[in-house]
Formats: structure tokens, sequence, C-alpha cells
């Protein structure tokens, strides 16, 4: 694979370290021709689906022609508000980025239609606000966290032909290989007593018991964000607090320890082969999912790339922040300079 950076690149970013926010270059403010300036880059996108008309929220931080990141947030029905730790670092860098809350998540509507929770149906919707915002081969890319993994992975799939570089954050292409991951890996290393209590109130289905959450911080502490509960950054707890739970449980299952909604079954790893654009597949040693499954998921992709976080966890883009945000940025960079 070659590397040759621009001149519009050098331009742009500079050769300063990744992960030192620094100021950007005017051209990242210039708003000429864009829709968008009234509000502050923000813009409602209107959604078709095939039971009715929806409206879904996004926001556009930043210009560069050459790198226009799009942001796929985890849950389902979570928020974009976790990722809002990159506008301390990807406006230095010069990356054009733009949060989105997917239909049902807060921002934007949220129809209680059961009919709507199907991944094809996802997939059609960030197809449609892809045109909307104007994104092309040339300078699209998508980076999907968590959940918004899967969702990236369907659209690479899908939609190849538009993409200029993915980014899987935190996303096992199985889910299967992640319930088995969870239940002899994750599981053995709780507190056995905690654990056992866990499993009474989920045979109870009592998952709205505030002892529930409570039996287990513990694990969210050691596998979700490796920081103190009471010192979890304010945007995580915004995203958390407005998780859509008819989006979520429905796809995801009532389950913290694994997933056994709509998803259980979801599996593409044998389909990675046919994922041709360049992808970075970011991994992390604490992680809820399996890093070495992860690591293995890149060199399963023609262009794979995997990024390591040593000392993070399900959100890495906190608990190991400069190791992430420097991938990913290097990662833009090198597939932008491509031919």
């Amino acid at each position: 694979m070659k590397y040759g950076l621009t001149v519009l690149l050098l331009l742009c970013f500079g050769a300063a370290s990744a992960a030192e926010p620094k100021a950007p270059p005017s051209a990242y403010y210039d708003n000429a021709g864009r829709e968008d300036v009234l509000s502050g880059g923000a813009r409602m996108i209107p959604i078709h689906t095939p039971v009715g008309d929806f409206k879904v929220w996004t926001k556009r931080v930043g210009n560069n022609p050459k790198i226009k990141l799009l942001l796929l947030h985890g849950g389902p029905g979570a928020t974009h508000e976790y990722f809002e730790a990159f506008d301390s670092y990807f406006p230095g860098a010069g990356i054009e980025y733009y949060y989105y809350d997917q239909l049902g998540s807060a921002y934007s509507d949220q129809p209680d239609d059961p009919r709507l929770l199907d991944t094809a149906r996802f997939v059609e919707e960030v197809e449609q606000v892809r045109k909307a915002l104007g994104l092309d081969k040339d300078n699209f890319y998508l980076l999907g966290h968590s959940w918004g993994g899967i969702l990236a992975t369907e659209y690479a799939l899908k939609y190849p032909q538009h993409l200029k570089g993915l980014i899987i954050s935190n996303m096992m292409s199985s889910i299967p290989a992640y319930n088995d991951y969870a239940a002899k890996t994750l599981e053995p290393q709780m507190d056995p007593v905690a654990l056992k209590e866990i499993k009474r109130l989920e045979a109870e289905k009592k998952f709205d018991d505030p002892r529930y959450m409570e039996l287990l911080m513990p694990h969210y502490e050691a596998h979700i964000l490796r920081i103190p509960n009471a010192q979890w950054p304010d945007p995580v707890n915004r995203a958390f607090a407005k998780i859509n739970k008819k989006v979520y449980v429905p796809m995801q299952g009532p389950s913290e320890l694994g997933a056994s909604g709509i998803l259980a079954d979801w599996d593409r790893t044998a389909d990675l082969a046919k994922i041709r654009v360049p992808t970075l597949v970011i991994g992390a040693r604490y992680d809820t999912m399996d890093p070495a499954f992860m690591e293995m998921m890149s060199k399963r992709l023609p262009h794979g790339r995997y990024l390591y976080c040593p000392q993070g966890s399900h959100m890495a883009m906190y608990d190991d922040q400069k190791t992430y945000v420097s991938g990913v940025i290097d990662f833009l960079r090198d597939t932008a300079a491509q031919k």
C-alpha cells in the first residue's frame, strides 16, 4: 500500500502529532456555499421509510473537501453525544466530521414502530443521509462504534462504491462470537456472588431494578469505561441517559452480559473479504469485544489495518484517548493521500 501526502494535506494538517490539538487552518472555517450556516452546521434530514417519512438530526463541524467523516453511534438507540470527545482533536487535524442521531435517537424523530428496527432499513437511512450531506467516494469516511460498527459494516457491504474509507470501532463481526466471549472470558472475571445475583434478577426479568445496575457497575468500570462512574465525562452520561429502550431492548436484548435481541444471530465474518475499501479496525485490551477477534477481522479485510488500544475498554476514545484519536487521524490522512 503506497501513501503520499498531497500539498493540500500538508497545508491542512502540518507535521505535528495527530493527538496534539492545534489551531485549524483558516480554510477549515470556510462556509461558502453551505446551506447549514444559519444553524451552525445542524440539519434535520428527511428520511423515507417503508412505514412513513421522518427526520434525523445531523451537525457538520468544519470544512475539508478531502475528508468528511460521518459518525455512527452505538446503542442501538443511544446518541451522538459521546463522540463530542473528538471536538478536542478533529478540528486541529482539519477533519470535517458529522454528528448524527439515528432514527429513534434523542435528537431525531422517535417513531414507536417495531417495523423500523431492521438493520437493512438503518443502512438505507445512512445512504439517504449521505446523499443529503453530499458525501461521495472521494471524501466519504464512515466511523461506526459498537452497534454503529454493525451498521457501518452493513453499509460497506451494500454501498462500497460511495466510500473512501471505513472505521469499525469496538465491534466484533459476529454477535454469536461476542456472546461466547462474554460467557467464557468476561463473566468468569466478575465477582461470583454478584454474578449469581445478576443472573437471578435477569431470570426474574427485573432489568429495571436499581440493584441490577448497581451490581453491573464494577463490570462497566472494568470493560465499558475504565474511569470511576462518578467521574464519567458529561458527554457519556448524556448519551447513556437518553438511550431509547424501545430501540435498544428489542435489538440488543435486555441483558447487559450479552446480546439476545434482533441482532443475536448477526454474523458478517465470512463477508469481511468483500469489503475492499481501506478499513481500520479498533480493538482495546479491556473491551467487552474480544481484541484478538478484532485483530483477526483486520487481517481478513483486503485493505485492513488494526489499531490496538492497550489501556482502553469499550469506550476507548475516552480511556485510551490519545492512542485512539491518533490512530483514527493517521488512518484518515493516509487514506486521503491514496490515489
